[in-house]
């Protein structure tokens, strides 16, 4: 986690504070006072924007530079937002104990993406719903963020047979965006957006 902790090492947030356009586009679905589970939050935006909607958020990441500075912009917008410091890779949630799992910009290598996204599906009360938003294989022409390894990269049907028989897909998308999340997310790009929910 010693390229996240570096890349979170700097003044001012690395995606902006503001939580990810798809998610305040769909967090209009989720039960008031719902139970969230924000895996990869990093440096906090959706975790802590979900937590002044009223929910109940865990923001789990793998680098502590980016959860302090989660915290800090929990107390900053005066909500309660609980963190665990966490290899996604290995890290198992309990089943059955979210109302919504949010992913952004979240990448597995593709050995590894479909048993960790079971693991998060898992974790859902029935109803519950799972956002999802990643770059796209096409992103590699964009300089807007992302991984540069076409392994780490998301199509809708890999998404698709990640979650199939678990989760009824209520959006799938994959398609060009402007992104304006911080210094880290500027600019053209491709992305994949699925948003499901537990059958």
């Amino acid at each position: 986690m010693k390229f996240w902790d570096q890349a979170f090492d700097i003044a001012g947030y690395k995606y902006g504070t503001q939580p990810n356009a798809f998610l305040r586009e769909q967090a209009h679905r989720l039960p008031a006072h719902g139970q969230v589970l924000v895996p990869g939050d990093g440096e906090g935006r959706n975790g802590v924007w979900l937590a002044t909607q009223g929910h109940t958020v865990l923001s789990v990441d793998g680098s502590a530079v980016g959860l302090a500075k989660a915290r800090a912009l929990a107390q900053q917008q005066g909500v309660p937002l609980a963190t665990e410091q966490a290899d996604l890779a290995a890290w198992a949630p309990a089943p059955g104990s979210y109302d919504a799992v949010v992913l952004t910009y979240v990448h597995f290598p593709s050995a590894q993406r479909a048993a960790i996204h079971q693991r998060l599906q898992q974790a859902l009360r029935p109803g519950g719903w799972l956002l999802l938003e990643a770059f796209h294989p096409l992103q590699l022409q964009h300089t807007s963020g992302g991984p540069k390894d076409p392994d780490m990269l998301y199509t809708l049907e890999q998404l698709r047979g990640d979650f199939a028989g678990q989760l009824h897909e209520t959006l799938g998308w994959e398609g060009p965006l402007t992104l304006d999340e911080g210094p880290g997310h500027q600019g053209p790009a491709h992305v994949v957006r699925w948003l499901g929910q537990a059958l």
